[in-house]
C-alpha cells in the first residue's frame, strides 16, 4: 500500500518521494512499485491512498489526469479518459484494489462521491476533527458537524468505508471535554465510523495555533497527559472500527508543541495494561498483528456477527474470528442502504457489501499457501453469509459490492456483474432458493 500526493504538502516520507518524482503520480508509482520489489515485496496488489490536502477541491482536468496516471502506471497502457485507465487496469498483472481519497465534508457531496467511484476510489477519509460546533467554528472549520452527520450518510449509502480524522488537544476543549466527544462519536449513529486516524494536535510556527501558544494562550497537554487521552479513547472505540493511526507522520523538528513521543499507540496500549482496559479495535485483533506481536495463531475459528444502527442504514459486521484468544481473520461490511441512497444502481431493494477483507500475510492473486490465511474460503463464505442477510433479512432483490478495480474479476466468480462501478448480483436469479 502507498500513499501518493499533489503539490502542497508537509515533508513525511511520501512527500520526500512525491517531491524526488516532481509529483507526477505516474512515475510516483512506477518507482514506488519497483522499489518495493525490489525490497522483496509481492506486487501485485496495490493500494492507493490519494492524502495530505482535498483532492476533490483541486480542477476536474487535473483530478482525471491524476487518477488516469495511477491505473496507467499499473497497466502501461496511455488511456485518454478515466473510463478507459480503469478497463486496462482491471486486467493489469499488478492489481489495484483500492484507492482512499482525503476529503473534507464539504467536498463529499452527491458529485464529489460520484466522481470517486468513477475513479475506483472504495474508501474515504474525511476530516473531521471535532463533533462540537463551537470548536468547528473556532478553528475555521469552514464546516458544520451537522455537514459531518450529511456526508458520512452519503458515503455509506453510496457503499463508501468512511475513515474520520479526530484532533484531540484543540483549543479550548480539555481533557473530560475530549473524552466526551469520542463517547459520543462511536455511540452516535449519527457518527459511527469505520476508522479512525487519531491526530493530537500540533503547534507548528506560521500557524495561527502558534501564535496562541507563543503568547500563552494555548498549551498542550502533557506527554503522560496525552498517553492517559489516547489509551482512554482507545478503551472506547467498537470492534468493527479500524484505527489506523495515532499521530501525525511530520519530522520533529517542525513541531513547536505536541506530541513529544514518536510511538504514541504502543505507550498508550501499555498504559492500558497498567489500567487495566483493552483495544478491541480491527488493527489489534487482527490475525497479522498477533502472529507478529504475540506469537499467536487462532485454533477454534467461528463466525461472528454483529449488528449495529449507522448513519440512517443497518450494518451488519460479519467476521471469522477466534473469540476465545479474540484474533480476527477477515471481515465483511453489509448495509442495507438507507430510501435516501442516490445512486440509480442501489436503489429498489440493493444491499451493499461496502468492505471485504481477509487479514494475514498477502498471497499472490490466483495463489494459495496453506499456511496463509488469504484465499483460503474465508472471503467466498463471508460473502454467502451476507447474501443470506441481504435476501432474508434485508428483503432485498440485489447485493451490491463496492470494489476495487482490480478484484471485479473474483467477485465475477461469484455470479456477479458490472453495473456501474458496482459489482451487482441478482439474488434471485437462477439457481437461487
Amino acid at each position: 500500500m502507498s500513499s501518493y500526493q499533489f503539490h502542497g504538502q508537509h515533508l513525511c516520507p511520501t512527500s520526500m518521494r512525491a517531491i524526488r518524482a516532481r509529483y507526477d503520480p505516474y512515475l510516483q508509482t512506477r518507482h514506488r512499485v519497483e522499489q518495493l520489489k525490489q525490497l522483496g515485496h509481492s506486487v501485485d496488489k496495490v493500494e492507493f491512498i490519494v492524502m495530505g490536502g482535498t483532492f476533490m477541491a483541486l480542477p476536474e482536468d487535473y483530478r482525471d489526469s491524476f487518477i488516469r496516471n495511477l491505473h496507467d502506471a499499473l497497466s502501461g497502457h496511455t488511456s485518454n479518459n478515466v473510463a478507459e485507465a480503469v478497463r486496462y487496469s482491471e486486467h493489469s498483472n499488478t492489481k489495484c484494489v483500492g484507492i482512499t481519497i482525503e476529503t473534507r465534508p464539504d467536498y463529499c457531496l452527491k458529485r464529489h462521491l460520484s466522481d470517486m467511484l468513477s475513479y475506483g476510489c472504495t474508501r474515504l477519509e474525511i476530516g473531521v476533527q471535532s463533533v462540537y460546533e463551537d470548536v468547528a467554528r473556532d478553528t475555521n472549520r469552514g464546516h458544520t458537524v451537522r455537514a459531518v452527520c450529511e456526508s458520512f450518510h452519503l458515503a455509506k449509502d453510496a457503499g463508501f468505508k468512511v475513515v474520520a480524522h479526530m484532533m484531540p488537544d484543540l483549543p479550548n476543549v480539555g481533557m473530560e471535554r475530549d473524552i466526551e466527544q469520542f463517547i459520543e462519536f462511536f455511540e452516535n449513529p449519527a457518527f459511527r465510523p469505520d476508522g479512525l486516524k487519531l491526530y493530537p494536535t500540533l503547534v507548528i510556527r506560521g500557524t495561527g495555533l502558534y501564535e496562541l501558544w507563543k503568547t500563552g494562550r494555548y498549551k498542550s497537554y502533557t506527554p503522560s497527559a496525552l498517553v492517559d487521552l489516547v489509551a482512554r479513547i482507545l478503551a472506547l472505540v467498537p470492534p468493527w472500527t479500524r484505527v489506523y493511526r495515532v499521530q501525525r507522520d511530520i519530522p520533529m523538528p517542525l513541531v513547536s508543541s505536541g506530541v513529544e513521543h514518536g510511538n504514541l499507540r504502543e505507550l498508550a496500549l501499555a498504559r492500558m495494561k497498567d489500567m487495566g482496559t483493552e483495544c478491541r479495535d480491527v488493527r489489534t485483533r487482527e490475525v497479522g498483528i498477533q502472529e507478529i506481536h504475540h506469537k499467536v495463531r487462532p485454533y477454534q475459528v467461528e463466525l461472528v456477527r454483529r449488528d449495529y444502527v449507522a448513519n440512517g442504514g443497518w450494518e451488519t459486521f460479519l467476521s471469522y474470528e477466534d473469540p476465545e484468544q479474540d484474533i480476527l481473520i477477515g471481515l465483511l461490511r453489509l448495509r442495507c442502504c438507507s430510501p435516501q441512497s442516490f445512486r440509480p444502481e442501489l436503489k429498489g431493494g440493493v444491499s451493499i457489501v461496502r468492505e471485504l477483507h481477509v487479514y494475514g500475510s498477502v498471497v499472490p492473486v490466483s495463489s494459495r499457501d496453506p499456511s496463509k490465511f488469504q484465499h483460503q474460503g474465508f472471503g467466498m463464505m463471508l460473502m454467502e453469509e451476507a447474501e443470506r442477510i441481504a435476501r432474508d433479512e434485508h428483503g432485498s432483490s440485489k447485493l451490491a459490492v463496492i470494489s476495487g478495480v482490480g478484484t471485479r474479476n473474483y467477485y465475477r466468480k461469484m455470479g456477479y456483474e458490472l453495473a456501474g462501478p458496482y459489482m451487482v448480483k441478482d439474488l434471485y436469479g437462477p439457481g437461487m432458493d
